[in-house]
């Protein structure tokens, strides 16, 4: 019976095939894991850049807050414990007034909790004179010839500083700052 053997160079080729199969794969699996590992990165990065943008949407309820608390003051010369100082606070590094937070009023909006607190922004107090020692906005004081217009703010209308803490989620924290004026 005549069987064919296989040359020496052939049964020498047995194996590298499935070799480099072998190496492809695990080249392709790498390859893989990798663009998974982007997607999911990609997607994170996604849902932070959503939470804090939810959370600045949050603080206006908080600037909105606080101006109608500084509008409603009787006296302006009067600090009020936890969120109004007659004032300026002493700022961090970042321009935050160092206060304590815990005692600020909260609310919650949606899934995040805001915090206020108002300064007025002045060196001392009692104030004798506003345009040496408060921050004021000076505006032309025009008066408009229609009546169901507002009247404009004094021509030395003195500033307040709100500050707004929101935290949230994921350890967000935002932090956002207005001036503004009282009026009449």
């Amino acid at each position: 019976m005549s069987g064919y053997r296989p040359t020496t160079a052939r049964r020498a080729q047995r194996g590298n095939t499935i070799l480099l199969v072998l190496v492809l794969l695990g080249v392709m699996l790498v390859g893989a894991l990798g663009m998974s590992r982007m997607a999911e990165v990609s997607t994170l990065a996604g849902g932070n850049a959503a939470g804090s943008d939810g959370a600045l949407q949050a603080s206006e309820v908080g600037v909105n807050t606080g101006f109608a608390a500084v509008q409603a003051l009787t006296n302006e010369d009067v600090a009020i414990a936890g969120w109004y100082w007659p004032t300026m606070q002493v700022p961090d590094a970042n321009g935050v007034p160092q206060v304590a937070w815990s005692a600020a009023p909260e609310m919650s909006v949606g899934q995040f909790k805001v915090r206020y607190v108002a300064e007025r922004m002045c060196t001392s107090t009692p104030v004798t004179d506003s345009t040496r020692q408060c921050l004021v906005r000076q505006v032309l004081n025009t008066e408009s010839s229609s009546t169901a217009s507002e009247r404009p703010d004094p021509p030395t209308a003195r500033q307040f500083r709100i500050t707004v803490q929101v935290t949230g989620p994921k350890s967000v924290q935002v932090w956002t700052q207005a001036l503004v004026t009282r009026g009449t």
